[in-house]
């Protein structure tokens, strides 16, 4: 059992949970997530690490309320508990001095690139952060954005904060006045990774993906997390979660996360449909195996 210690909303449902997670917290790094499960028939779903305290021993995520387990994640508070947490997973990000880097995260894309674009500032080199979001309302951790890099820029699609438009038009924005990019990480949306790898492949930039594909043990034993690096096959758990972007088959991964959509929409309706209730049995069923742990 992990238990929460603080859970705040900090965007449009999208919430910030604090976990005490100390073995976890010790050994994380830039990049890296977690698989945590909420109840026993639940499914586990892969997130990533925002930040880690190691002397606190706790690990923050950032979770954007999407399918059902989301939804239900997000509907714990302060003083609840998490089932089980496995990590940290994957292999943590690349950080040398590439000279510039460029990061382009999307909304919640935002808290999973933060530690990389602290990590790549600390290494010496000049960070520019886009971060993107639909409108004001989804606009996350400004702050730390830029706390974490020497330049920022946040784009809307409405043109409600920020500038107006896509990160991609920033980062197009850049390269046409001439700006030199060593190095560029974009977080988010499949088809925000893939146009951005568009723009800086055939310039040469080299440029990292982080994956956000089905995932089920997180080990590379269930195959789930398959993704297409040219006529390779390889998996977003053990191999990634970030992969150079040149390489990635977009559209394959895009029909890979559709497959469940039907099913992931017809568990989200049963759940609005009764989520209070659902509330109360998660909390009743946890509450029962922390007093037989006791």
């Amino acid at each position: 059992m992990y238990k929460i210690l603080d859970a705040r909303s900090v965007g449009l449902n999208i919430k910030q949970f604090v976990i005490e997670a100390p073995r976890i917290a010790r050994k994380h790094q830039p990049g890296q997530f977690i698989i945590l499960r909420i109840h026993d028939k639940g499914e586990r779903i892969p997130l990533t690490i925002k930040s880690s305290d190691p002397q606190a021993g706790t690990v923050t995520i950032v979770v954007q309320a999407i399918g059902k387990t989301t939804s239900l994640l997000n509907c714990l508070e302060t003083g609840d508990s998490i089932l089980d947490i496995v990590g940290p997973l994957g292999k943590p990000s690349e950080i040398e001095n590439y000279g510039t880097a460029v990061i382009l995260a999307g909304s919640v894309g935002t808290a999973m690139a933060l530690p990389t674009a602290y990590a790549l500032k600390k290494a010496g080199n000049h960070v520019v952060f886009i971060e993107g979001s639909r409108n004001k309302e989804m606009v996350v951790f400004e702050d730390e954005v830029r706390s974490s890099s020497s330049e920022t820029y946040v784009m809307t699609d409405d043109g409600s904060y920020g500038e107006q438009g896509l990160v991609t038009k920033k980062l197009d924005e850049l390269i046409a006045a001439g700006r030199k990019i060593d190095f560029v990480l974009a977080v988010g949306p499949v088809p925000m990774m893939r146009a951005v790898a568009r723009i800086t492949a055939p310039l040469g930039i080299k440029t990292m993906v982080s994956l956000n594909s089905i995932m089920v043990d997180g080990t590379g034993m269930c195959g789930g997390c398959r993704v297409l690096m040219g006529d390779k096959s390889q998996f977003a758990c053990v191999d990634g979660p970030e992969f150079d972007a040149s390489k990635v088959n977009f559209e394959v991964l895009m029909q890979r996360n559709a497959m469940y959509r039907e099913k992931e929409c017809a568990s989200l309706k049963q759940f609005q449909e009764r989520w209070e209730e659902q509330v109360a049995e998660l909390r009743e069923e946890l509450a029962a195996k922390e007093s037989h742990h006791v």
